[in-house]
C-alpha cells in the first residue's frame, strides 16, 4: 500500500532576479525624495521661526485700496436749540402767572415784578416832561412877542428912513430954487444919513434877536426831547417788569419762589422751545485739533440715520472732554425728547483711492511702526509708515502693498521676534 505525500500541494518558487531588487530600491529612494521635497519647506520654516503661535489666536486682514473715511463715534444728547433764561430787569417782588411744564406762546405773560422805586421814578420823570413842555410853549409865545417888537422897530426905522429921504428931496428942490440955504440942505442930508444908520442897525438887531429867540426855542425843544427819551426808557424798564415768553414752548424751571423778593439781573425762570432740537456731544480731548465748524455728521435714532452739521465747539476742556453742538440738516426728526441719548458719527476726513487695512491691536503693540506680514504660514516683522487713522481702518503709506495679509491682533506675545510660525 502506497502512502500519499504532500507533493501535490507544493508550489515551485522561482528565484528573484537582481533587476527587481534594484527597482524596489529606486522606488524607495524616489518616495523618500518626494517626501523630503514636501517636508523640506515646513522644516525650513520651523528652522527660521523664532516664535510659534496658533492660528486660532490670531486675527488677519488683507491690505486693500479704497476710499478712506476717518470718523469719530460719540454719544450725543438731545437738547433744545433754543432754551432762553429770563432775568429780572429790576429788583422787586415777583409774581408768576404760570407753573413749570405749562405750554406757552410767544409774547404770553409769564411773570410780573412789582418795583415801587421804578414806578415812582417814572411818575416823576413824566411830571418833569409836562413841565418842560409848558416851558417850551411859553418860550414860543415869548419869542413871538419879541419878534413882533423887533418887527415894529424895524418898520419904524424904515418909515423914518423914507421920511428923511423925502425931506432931503424937498430941501434939494428948495435949494435949487433959492428958497433954502445950504445949511438947511446939509441938515436934511445929515438926517437922511442918521435914518439910514438907524435902519441898518434895526435890521441887524432884528436878525440877531430873532436868531437868539430861535436858539432859545431850540434849547427848550431839545430839553423836551431829552426828557421824552428819559421817560421812554423808564417806560421800557417798567414794561420789562412784565416777563413774556420769547418763544413757543413750555415753561422750564422756576428758579425763585412765588412772591419772593429778587435782585436786579437775577435768573428767575427758563423757557424751552421744543420745536427745534440740537445734539450735544462730548468729544475726547485727543480729537479736539481735528474738529472744525461745518463738519458733516450722522445721528442715528434707532434704525434711522439723520444728517447733521457741527455748528459749535466749546473752547473749554472739562474732564478731558470738549462739548460740541450738532444741528440737524433740514427738518428736525420727529419723536425726539429732551435729554434723549443718540449715537453720533462725525466725519473728520475723507480720502480717495488710498492703501489701507483694517485697524487692530497691532497698532498699539508696535506703536504704529511695525506689522507682521503673513506669507506661507510665517509672519515676518515688517516696518511700516502709517497715515491717517479711523475707528475701523488705517492708511498705509509705506511698507505694505495691496493684497498683503497682516496680523491685526495684538503682537505682544511675539516678544519682538522677526519671524513667527503660524500653526494650523
Amino acid at each position: 500500500m502506497r502512502i500519499s505525500d504532500t507533493s501535490s500541494q507544493d508550489i515551485v518558487l522561482q528565484k528573484n532576479s537582481g533587476c527587481k531588487k534594484i527597482l524596489i530600491v529606486f522606488s524607495v529612494i524616489v518616495a523618500l525624495g518626494l517626501a523630503s521635497w514636501f517636508i523640506w519647506p515646513t522644516l525650513q520654516r520651523w528652522a527660521q521661526a523664532e516664535e510659534s503661535v496658533s492660528a486660532a489666536r490670531l486675527r488677519l486682514a488683507t491690505v486693500v485700496r479704497g476710499d478712506f473715511i476717518r470718523d469719530l463715534t460719540v454719544q450725543g444728547r438731545i437738547v433744545a436749540a433754543i432754551s432762553p433764561t429770563l432775568f429780572a430787569s429790576d429788583s422787586g417782588t415777583i409774581t408768576f402767572q404760570v407753573e413749570s411744564g405749562d405750554d406757552v406762546k410767544a409774547g404770553q405773560l409769564l411773570a410780573s415784578i412789582d418795583s415801587p422805586e421804578l414806578q415812582n421814578r417814572l411818575l416823576q420823570e413824566r411830571s418833569r416832561l409836562v413841565s418842560l413842555q409848558v416851558e417850551s410853549d411859553r418860550q414860543r409865545i415869548t419869542t413871538q412877542q419879541q419878534q413882533l417888537e423887533n418887527q415894529k422897530a424895524l418898520d419904524s426905522a424904515s418909515i423914518n428912513l423914507k421920511a428923511a429921504q423925502r425931506e432931503l428931496d424937498r430941501a434939494q428942490r428948495a435949494f435949487d430954487q433959492g428958497a433954502m440955504t445950504a445949511v438947511d440942505l446939509d441938515r436934511a442930508r445929515d438926517n437922511l444919513e442918521t435914518a439910514e444908520v438907524l435902519h441898518r442897525h434895526a435890521v441887524l438887531d432884528a436878525d440877531l434877536d430873532n436868531n437868539r429867540l430861535d436858539f432859545e426855542i431850540r434849547t427848550r425843544q431839545l430839553a423836551v426831547e431829552q426828557q421824552q427819551l428819559t421817560v421812554a426808557e423808564l417806560e421800557r424798564q417798567a414794561d420789562a417788569l412784565n416777563l413774556r415768553s420769547p418763544v413757543n414752548g413750555i415753561v422750564g424751571n422756576l428758579l425763585v419762589d412765588q412772591k419772593s423778593n429778587i435782585a436786579r439781573n437775577q435768573a428767575v425762570m427758563s423757557v424751552v422751545d421744543l420745536s427745534a432740537f440740537e445734539v450735544e456731544i462730548l468729544v475726547p480731548e485727543s480729537y479736539v485739533n481735528d474738529l472744525a465748524i461745518g463738519m458733516s455728521a450722522e445721528v442715528r435714532n434707532g434704525t434711522s440715520a439723520h444728517q447733521a452739521t457741527l455748528v459749535a465747539v466749546s473752547p473749554e476742556i472739562i474732564d478731558n472732554q470738549v462739548t460740541g453742538r450738532l444741528r440737524f440738516a433740514g427738518d428736525t426728526p420727529a419723536n425726539l425728547r429732551q435729554n434723549q441719548r443718540l449715537s453720533t458719527r462725525i466725519l473728520l476726513e475723507e480720502k480717495q483711492d488710498v492703501v489701507m487695512v483694517q485697524r487692530g491691536q497691532f497698532v498699539e503693540s508696535g506703536n504704529g511702526r511695525f506689522a507682521y506680514l503673513v506669507r506661507d504660514s510665517v509672519a515676518y516683522r515688517t516696518p511700516i509708515v502709517m497715515g491717517a487713522t479711523s475707528l475701523s481702518n488705517i492708511e498705509i503709506l509705506q511698507g505694505l502693498e495691496v493684497g498683503d495679509t497682516i496680523i491685526t491682533s495684538g503682537t505682544d506675545q511675539f516678544n519682538g521676534a522677526d519671524t513667527v510660525l503660524i500653526n494650523n
